[in-house]
């Protein structure tokens, strides 16, 4: 299949490492600069990754209609409460201008009294999210998603058993992976040691003692992927997707320091226990 080819805009960026100090531009500002360049149906594929950003200012604006939001999303505030206040006063009406799990997230939230209702809607909102991405119609972008929300979920496992928490209150998505932990949270590597080719990998990283090393060695991971993902990818948007990944890792260790780092990780820890009923003790 023909590929869009972009030889003067990869030519002209920035190169940087995982251990660079400065950033050559935002990812708020390579967005702009990228969706100039890009053909419709390369900007369609990126948009996938920025939904990320709509996915928390969805939460956050039914909740808050001025919350402040991330502008590196595809949507803007308007474009959000709009859409909410229209499935409001239209219920049977489908928006095809926004992802169908959005639709169908806000009409969930709608139906039932959010604010009382015992669910973590972040979770769910998550899953969806996660589960979208992995059926994206692009190997790399794909596989992408699927090397997080697998990450995502046996990291979570992991600290959850080690806080005495239930594993499966803390996996989201509903992939080959996602499925095993559930039906094996009891087991010592969650039925996942023949069946997660960086099993072991990860399970050494989450031993580190040191959080913003871990952390760090995690984000590491994802790097290397990235690159082992793309070595034949040169002036395609594989080779611009895995650009943009890269940029926002390192924005975030540019911007973090070593107390910030482990401030993030007990965010984590508290988001995780956040709904979830520990046992008592026997």
């Amino acid at each position: 299949m023909f590929k869009n080819q972009y030889y003067y805009f990869v030519a002209g960026l920035h190169d940087f490492s995982f251990d660079s100090t400065k950033l050559p531009f935002t990812v708020s500002e390579f967005k702009e600069i990228l969706y100039d360049e890009l053909k419709t149906d390369d900007k369609k594929l990126i948009d996938k990754y920025f939904l990320e950003a709509d996915k928390d200012n969805l939460l956050k604006l039914l909740s808050d209609k001025e919350a402040e939001i991330i502008k590196t999303s595809v949507f803007s505030r308007e474009d959000i409460l709009s859409t909410i206040k229209s499935i409001q006063e239209n219920e049977g009406e489908k928006h095809k201008d926004i992802p169908e799990i959005f639709d169908n997230f806000i009409r969930q939230w709608l139906k039932e009294d959010a604010e009382s209702e015992n669910k973590n809607w972040e979770d769910i909102l998550t899953s969806l999210y996660m589960d979208y991405g992995a059926k994206v119609k692009n190997t790399l972008v794909s596989e992408w998603f699927t090397l997080n929300l697998n990450i995502g979920n046996l990291l979570a496992a992991i600290y959850s058993r080690k806080y005495g928490l239930d594993v499966k209150q803390v996996v989201v998505g509903n992939n080959h992976i996602a499925k095993i932990i559930r039906a094996n949270a009891n087991s010592r590597d969650f039925g996942l040691e023949q069946e997660l080719e960086y099993y072991d990998a990860i399970v050494r990283i989450s031993e580190d003692t040191d959080i913003y090393e871990r952390e760090r060695k995690i984000d590491k991971f994802r790097w290397d992927w990235l690159d082992e993902n793309t070595v034949f990818d040169y002036f395609n948007i594989e080779y611009l997707f895995a650009y943009l990944c890269k940029l926002q890792i390192l924005e975030r260790w540019v911007q973090l320091n070593v107390e910030e780092g482990e401030r993030v990780f007990r965010e984590l820890i508290a988001n995780m226990k956040k709904d979830v009923i520990v046992p008592d003790e026997e």
